[in-house]
C-alpha cells in the first residue's frame, strides 16, 4: 500500500516551487489531460469546472463529466476560472497558465491564493518560450505523463490510485509495443502525423520528431519524415509529398478552431489536392485516424499507440 501524503507538500513544478498544506477541495482544469487524470484517480468530486477539450471525454467518465460545469470548449476566461473559487488550477499546457498565459499567469492566480499545477509532460524536455506550441529540447517519454499522475496523486493524497493508474498504462504500453513487434512491419516504414491546418488548403501542423507522435513512431520503429524539434511545425505539402511517407495519421477532434480540425475536410483535401492525392499513403489507403488528444503528451498517448498498432495490423504494405 502506498504511503499517505505528509503535508505540507512541496513540489517543483515546471520550474516553480508550489506547496500544499492539505488536499485541494476545489479544482478547475484547463486542459483535457488534467481533467481525465483527475477523473481516473477518483477525484471528480473535487473538480468544479473544466475547459479546453479536443475529444469527447473517455466513455467511462461520461456520466461523471456531464455533471461538472464546462467553462469553455477552448480557452476559458480568467474571470470564469476564479468564479468557481478553486484552490487549485490544473493545466495541461504552459501557454494557458504560464509567464504569458492565455488564461492568466501563475502569479495572477497565486496572488488570489489559488495554486497552479502544469502537467510535466508539457514542460519537462520542452522550451515553451519559443512561441507557438513550443520546442522539444529532448524526446517526450510517457514517464513525464506518469510523473504528472504520481504528483497529482500525492497532492490529493491518493497515491495508491496513482500507482494503479500508472501500472495499467505501463502494461498497455508494453503490450502494444509487443503486438507491433509480432506484426513484422517493414523496416523502412515512414509516417507523418497531421494535427490540423489554418484552413483546408494551407500547409499542415505536422508532428515534430520529439513529441508524443515521435514517441509512438520511435516505439514502433517508424521513421518520422518531419525532422523538426518544434512540437507542431508548419510543413509544406510539397515537402511532405517529396518524402512520400508510407502512412498518414490524421487527427480526429470535436474542436473547431480551424476548418481543417474537421477530419472530413482533411480526408477530402488529401484525396482531392493534386499534390497529396499522388502520395502513396493516399493512393494505397494507408491513412489512419487518431484522436487528437492522443497526439498530445497525455495518458491518451498510450491509447494512440494502441490505435496505431491496431491500424497497422490491417494495412497493406506490398504496393
Amino acid at each position: 500500500m502506498a504511503d499517505s501524503t505528509d503535508y505540507p507538500l512541496t513540489l517543483t513544478n515546471c520550474g516553480m516551487e508550489i506547496s500544499f498544506s492539505s488536499v485541494p477541495e476545489s479544482t478547475v482544469t484547463v486542459g483535457q489531460s488534467a481533467t481525465e487524470i483527475l477523473y481516473a484517480l477518483g477525484l471528480s468530486e473535487q473538480v468544479s469546472g473544466t475547459s479546453v477539450w479536443f475529444n469527447p471525454v473517455l466513455p467511462e467518465f461520461s456520466e461523471i463529466n456531464a455533471d461538472i460545469e464546462r467553462l469553455a470548449d477552448n480557452d476559458p476566461s480568467f474571470e470564469s476560472v476564479i468564479s468557481r473559487r478553486p484552490d487549485l488550477v490544473a493545466a495541461q499546457y504552459e501557454w494557458h497558465v504560464g509567464p504569458t498565459g492565455s488564461v492568466a499567469s501563475r502569479e495572477q492566480f497565486h496572488e488570489l491564493d489559488i495554486a497552479t499545477y502544469i502537467m510535466p509532460a508539457d514542460c519537462d524536455t520542452k522550451d515553451n518560450s519559443t512561441g507557438g506550441d513550443g520546442t522539444r529540447i529532448a524526446a517526450f517519454s510517457p514517464e513525464h505523463v506518469y510523473k504528472g499522475i504520481n504528483e497529482l496523486a500525492s497532492i490529493f493524497d491518493v497515491r495508491e490510485a496513482g500507482d494503479a493508474l500508472v501500472a495499467d498504462l505501463q502494461s498497455r504500453e508494453a503490450s502494444a509495443i509487443e503486438s507491433a513487434r509480432r506484426l513484422e512491419l517493414p523496416e523502412d516504414l515512414s509516417a507523418v502525423f497531421w494535427f490540423s491546418s489554418p484552413d483546408e488548403s494551407a500547409d499542415p501542423f505536422a508532428a515534430g520528431r520529439l513529441g508524443a507522435p515521435g514517441y509512438m513512431m520511435d516505439a514502433l520503429g517508424i521513421h518520422n519524415v518531419v525532422e523538426s524539434d518544434e512540437e507542431w511545425p508548419v510543413v509544406g505539402w510539397e515537402t511532405i509529398a517529396r518524402a512520400d511517407p508510407d502512412i498518414i495519421v490524421v487527427a480526429s477532434m470535436d474542436r473547431r478552431r480551424f476548418p481543417a480540425d474537421d477530419i472530413a475536410n482533411k480526408l477530402e483535401f488529401l484525396h482531392g489536392d493534386p499534390v497529396t492525392r499522388e502520395m502513396s499513403a493516399v493512393k494505397n489507403g494507408r491513412i489512419i485516424e487518431m484522436d487528437a488528444h492522443a497526439m498530445s503528451a497525455t495518458m491518451r498517448t498510450i491509447f494512440g499507440l494502441e490505435t496505431l498498432v491496431e491500424a497497422l495490423s490491417t494495412l497493406p504494405f506490398d504496393q
